[in-house]
């Protein structure tokens, strides 16, 4: 991969900046620099300015609302977004997971009528995966599809469902077949999240925020045309959706904004007496990190240039999982360590209430204490990090 700027790459990083600069809510991007979290409205705010421009969905083949870009192009619209402090797409379900989904395996008529609507955010879409009992080892999932006139009754529990509070829709795990081996009777099928029998119920996170839920399945009808793919063969769909899902969770760019930040923590004097650049201890953990998210970049760059072939990130997607979810933790430990006493003085909800409190101490400890919290899910979603390194190890030693 040959990733120095050509004279066209570098008209295209000012458009970029032009573009976020002229687009980007003052108010959102506070936040996100910030560390809020941000609400529904800032996201499609942000979502609808990338989908007028076109620029919505650069994972997608062009025929399908795709951007066609390089990796080049990809590689610096991430970094000006991260830059920027930009949403980085972490919630757009409809574009980053069941899109890929679709174009693979739906239908024409499906991808006629849902495509669309993803790229416009007209439908906002929540995963239904996870289950009690059953989020690491998904092929244990129990909710039931009962074959019925038309399509299926659905029965059961999802939990840790992101944004399920905002979605439209729903891309959900249902058991249709119980007397085989658990991955054999799994459908994957798409779910209105106004049906009958859906109920949403909150979870709320250490940190004090409310993004996650419950969501209570009680004799729901999904209709036949809802079906992705096949029916028993929804554990396929999964897998190939898991791959894009993982290698989105790596956030290279956002980490590297983020170290940028530490680094020039680091060189700061706290009280007027010291600065974290003296701290040997401190800046070797500072540096490791470092050197982690450059191996993880390249690692990424490599990816994104296969799929743009054609190729599937496969056991890659695995690594980045890994990887990238290990170093976002690390640098919200950086910068707990680096806040001292400070990240004790605001744990109150910081998605509601800590844009209009009043900051004790230097303004980036504000929320260093919900981050820390916050990222300690991220060695556990989309497969934990012990289920990764298995699955690593099944498919490279051939067990």
């Amino acid at each position: 991969m040959n990733l120095n700027f050509k004279k066209e790459d570098l008209i295209f990083q000012k458009e970029v900046r032009d573009f976020i600069k002229k687009n980007l809510s003052h108010i959102t991007q506070k936040k996100t620099e910030q560390g809020y979290h941000l609400t529904k409205e800032d996201m499609v705010n942000w979502y609808n300015k990338l989908s007028k421009k076109g620029w919505i969905a650069p994972n997608w083949p062009k025929k399908y609302g795709g951007t066609d870009w390089t990796v080049t192009q990809r590689y610096i619209f991430n970094k000006e977004c991260a830059e920027a402090y930009a949403p980085d797409g972490e919630y757009t379900f409809g574009v980053t997971m069941v899109g890929p989904v679709l174009i693979k395996y739906g239908t024409l008529e499906q991808k006629q009528y849902y495509l669309p609507k993803i790229l416009s955010n007209s439908h906002w879409w929540c995963q239904g995966y996870s289950e009690p009992g059953s989020g690491s080892d998904l092929a244990s999932l129990s909710t039931k599809a009962e074959k019925v006139q038309g399509g299926y009754k659905i029965n059961g529990t999802k939990t840790w469902t992101t944004m399920a509070h905002f979605a439209d829709m729903m891309f959900i795990l249902v058991r249709t077949k119980s007397n085989c081996k658990p991955q054999e009777g799994i459908s994957f099928m798409l779910l209105d999240m106004k049906t009958n029998g859906v109920s949403v119920k909150p979870i709320i996170t250490l940190d004090g925020s409310h993004y996650i839920n419950m969501v209570y399945l009680e004799d729901v009808f999904i209709p036949n045309k809802n079906l992705i793919h096949v029916e028993n063969k929804g554990w396929t769909v999964a897998k190939y959706l898991l791959e894009y899902e993982r290698t989105n969770n790596a956030q290279v760019a956002s980490s590297k904004k983020a170290l940028s930040k530490i680094k020039k923590i680091a060189k700061l004097h706290m009280n007027g007496t010291y600065s974290l650049s003296s701290d040997r201890y401190f800046m070797d953990k500072l540096a490791n990190c470092d050197r982690r998210i450059q191996a993880l970049e390249y690692d990424l760059l490599n990816v994104i240039s296969n799929e743009i072939k054609g190729v599937s990130p496969a056991t890659e997607a695995n690594k980045l999982k890994i990887r990238g979810s290990e170093i976002q933790q690390e640098l919200t430990e950086l910068i707990l360590e680096a806040s001292g006493y400070f990240a004790f003085t605001h744990q109150s909800n910081s998605i509601n209430m800590g844009m209009n409190e009043p900051i004790v101490g230097p303004s980036w400890t504000n929320t260093s204490a919900q981050k820390y919290f916050d990222t300690r899910k991220t060695t556990i979603y989309a497969g934990s990090t012990e289920i990764q390194k298995n699955i690593l190890a099944k498919i490279l030693l051939e067990l």
